[in-house]
């Protein structure tokens, strides 16, 4: 049934919007296509995370977690249950939010909101926000009116209806097929728009049709704003990737899943052709991963638990031109439903549990790699058969990866200019002869990597 009135909210924040066909922006417009995920950061520990790391190091953006009005609950997942769309979460209100956006702008890097936009809460109760609610009743915002029929959870992913109509995890199921819903999730990504934000991850995409996430996309006051989709690939399911792909970027799951199983049980000499190679979505419509916050706690993926084959699959990930990459950056965990420590306040990184996997120096040294050789194909591919491998990028990179238990010396061959180099991994000055050749050790679990414009360290 259709909603026939708007909000004062909502209609307000439409009001301007002009509805022109949606040109897709995929990959992150702009010469860094890096993302730091600061997962569960409170906004003021992520503005200045902006400003004395992600800006000098080349992020081109930061992620932050959904800026919505949840449930109360010290749990992670509180975030991903909407109760209203006012800025008023753990995280941070408004203003804080305002001014992590203006910060981070002013550091040279852009955001991205994780916008929960499938589903609104369960149960009953007060928002963080001081909002009351109960399931299918969000006063000022949704009735019973504005879900979906089906009341029951998913249980099958063979069935296209069934994934996308009833509800996930219990959660109440938006009727997106609806034009006061359409216009109710514009509206609320359009606030956020006014804010300055760049970009959206769309959570749980995969549970709306994708004509109904163009339907909204429309609607926003820059319909070519960046746009990556969660749809988790899944064989044989009735729901595929590849239908989101004219929205924008869609997050490529099996990337990560396979890295988890090549980089623990099979040799890096089969990365030779990753990416479409293995079957996956184009590279220019790709958002690549080594982990994120669902599969570091399910196991799907390697994780900050995995140490040496963790830190190298991020290494390779920067170093390789599929995708655009986000670097998972989390917190300790042993309870999986565990919230941030201190309510997402970052003291400092590596203490109180904070991993800061986006600062550990081999990941963080590897974005001005990224940068500095975007553009450029794989060249000089080399491996042992094993789980040593190196491979240029052109003339401007360099990177060799041995994931072997043991040290390795031999002498690469370069596309690169004669000269001396930086190698980012090991701290160290490397010399490149007139041939292109490169001699250097590497210790086991260890890496190397020289690019242009980095001649000594």
């Amino acid at each position: 049934m259709a909603r026939r009135r708007l909000s004062a909210a909502v209609a307000l924040a439409t009001a301007a919007v002009v509805m022109t066909p949606t040109s897709v922006q995929a990959s992150p417009p702009g010469t860094k296509d890096v993302t730091a995920v600061l997962f569960e950061w409170n906004y003021a520990s992520v503005a200045r995370e902006c400003t004395t790391t992600l800006g000098p190091a080349g992020y081109g953006y930061v992620q932050v977690s959904p800026p919505a009005e949840h449930i109360p609950g010290p749990q992670w997942w509180t975030s991903y249950q909407p109760v209203s769309y006012k800025i008023a979460g753990r995280l941070g209100d408004r203003a804080a939010f305002q001014s992590m956006v203006n910060t981070c702008h002013a550091a040279g890097v852009k955001v991205v909101v994780d916008a929960v936009v499938n589903h609104m809460a369960a149960g009953s109760g007060t928002g963080t926000g001081g909002s009351p609610y109960t399931k299918y009743t969000y006063p000022g915002l949704y009735s019973s009116y504005d879900f979906d029929d089906c009341t029951a959870q998913i249980t099958d992913y063979q069935d296209r209806w069934n994934v996308q109509h009833c509800e996930l995890v219990g959660l109440a199921d938006l009727d997106t097929g609806e034009d006061y819903v359409r216009r109710a999730l514009a509206g609320y990504l359009n606030d956020l728009l006014s804010l300055g934000v760049d970009g959206f991850r769309v959570d749980a995409a995969k549970h709306i049709p994708a004509a109904d996430l163009a339907a909204v996309k429309s609607r926003l006051t820059n319909p070519s704003v960046y746009w990556k989709q969660e749809v988790i690939h899944g064989a044989g399911e009735a729901v595929q990737p590849a239908e989101y792909t004219g929205n924008g970027d869609v997050q490529e799951f099996r990337y990560a899943y396979d890295l988890k199983r090549v980089f623990t049980n099979e040799n890096l000499a089969y990365l030779k052709n990753y990416g479409e190679g293995w079957g996956y979505l184009n590279s220019s419509v790709a958002g690549v991963f080594v982990d994120n916050h669902d599969t570091e706690r399910n196991g799907s993926t390697l994780s900050y638990k995995d140490n040496a084959a963790y830190t190298l699959a991020n290494v390779f990930m920067l170093a390789w031109p599929y995708g655009a990459p986000d670097i998972h950056s989390g917190y300790e965990f042993s309870d999986p439903d565990a919230g941030p420590p201190g309510g997402g306040q970052v003291g400092a990184c590596w203490q109180d549990g904070w991993k800061c996997q986006h600062k550990w120096p081999e990941i963080i040294r590897m974005v001005g790699f990224r940068n500095a050789t975007r553009g450029e194909p794989v060249t000089d591919w080399w491996d042992n058969g094993g789980d040593a491998i190196a491979f240029g990028r052109g003339s401007k990179g360099f990177v060799a990866v041995n994931h072997e238990s043991g040290s390795l010396t031999r002498t690469y061959q370069t596309s690169l200019p004669a000269g001396t180099y930086c190698d980012v991994q090991g701290n160290r000055t490397v010399t490149v002869n007139s041939s292109g050749q490169l001699t250097a050790t590497l210790g086991g679990n260890t890496a190397l990597a020289v690019y242009a414009g980095k001649p000594a360290c």
